[in-house]
Formats: structure tokens, C-alpha cells, sequence
């Protein structure tokens, strides 16, 4: 059952606004699929499925950094890069000396867990997780060079935080151009 202010909470939604936000996210997430896939694919490439999770890796970053407006898409970016870098240090230098393993990526999470915390970033522990748990198995599928894991993904979130950036960008940009002059009658 729905309170009074939820129903006119729900009554005041902007259509036209929430067509506009979702067309900006659908858009920019084929764009970041397509550059990472195609573009960076052809730069340099491990593998065909390889580059398929990159370009998906890429796309949750942009899905994760847009957000209602460009200061919370920027903290979402930090926070995104920030847990990922975190992930990155901790699975490139295991992956450099041993090969996956679910002990490894449990002690990696751990580590993750505690030096975020530690640093305050506690908020960023679940996208670390995440993140390091992404890398940690795309090394155990792709053996040849693990450690080119780390790396990939770090750039995959990187690129897709920054068309993240800027689909905010545009969105704010469309929502103040597309303003639509108002009736006396609903001022």
C-alpha cells in the first residue's frame, strides 16, 4: 500500500526527463561497449572472449558512474577507480607470482577488505570485492599471463568511468537545454 506523499511522489515523475536519462545510459553503454570490443579490441587483444568481458566490464563502470548529476557521477568515478585500483595492485602482483586459486582470491578480498577500511574507504569494499573476484576468475580462464588480467580490467573500468562522465556530462546538458517554458497556470 502506498503512503500519500509516495503517490504524489509517483505522480510528479517527468517522463520525458526519465526517457531522456535512460536513452543517455542505453546509449553510452553500446558506445563503451562498442570502443572497448572494437577500438581498444584491436589494439590489443588476448582474445575474442576476452575482449567481450572487457567491453562488459567497461559498461557496468559506465552503468555504476552515471548518476543524477555530474557531482555524484564524479563520486561514483572515484570511488569506482578507487576500489579498483585497489584490486588491481592486490591481483597483479599474486597473479605475477602464482596462479588463481580460491584461497588466493578469499586472502585477496580479505586484504582488500581490511586496507580500505584502514584507509577510510570502507563504502568501496564491496565494488573491490567485486572487482578483484572479476579478475581473479577471467585469470584462472585465460592462464597464459594472468597478470594481463589486472591490467585489462583496470583499463576497462577506467574507460567505462569516463564515458560514465560523460553521459552525465550530456545529460545535465539535455536536461538544461530541453527545458520547456512553463504555463502560468503551473507556476
Amino acid at each position: 500500500m502506498t503512503t500519500v506523499p509516495e503517490r504524489k511522489r509517483l505522480r510528479h515523475i517527468d517522463a520525458g526527463k526519465v526517457v531522456f536519462r535512460a536513452a543517455i545510459l542505453a546509449i553510452s553503454s553500446a558506445i563503451c561497449f562498442w570502443v572497448m570490443t572494437n577500438l581498444l579490441g584491436s589494439v590489443y587483444s588476448i582474445s575474442r572472449d576476452d575482449d567481450l568481458l572487457g567491453g562488459m566490464w567497461a559498461v557496468i563502470a559506465t552503468i555504476f558512474v552515471y548518476r543524477e548529476s555530474i557531482e555524484e557521477s564524479t563520486g561514483a568515478a572515484l570511488s569506482r577507480m578507487s576500489a579498483t585500483l585497489v584490486s588491481f595492485i592486490l591481483c597483479f602482483i599474486y597473479l605475477l607470482f602464482f596462479p588463481f586459486h580460491v584461497l588466493g582470491m578469499a586472502g585477496l578480498i580479505v586484504i582488500g577488505a581490511i586496507a580500505l577500511a584502514m584507509m577510510g574507504r570502507a563504502d568501496d569494499i564491496i565494488t573491490a570485492s567485486i572487482t578483484t573476484v572479476v579478475v581473479m576468475v577471467a585469470a584462472a580462464i585465460g592462464l597464459d599471463h594472468a597478470w594481463r588480467e589486472a591490467i585489462l580490467r583496470l583499463v576497462d573500468t577506467a574507460v567505462g568511468a569516463f564515458i560514465g562522465l560523460g553521459a552525465a556530462w550530456i545529460s545535465a546538458l539535455g536536461r538544461s537545454s530541453v527545458a520547456l517554458p512553463v504555463s502560468p497556470a503551473e507556476e
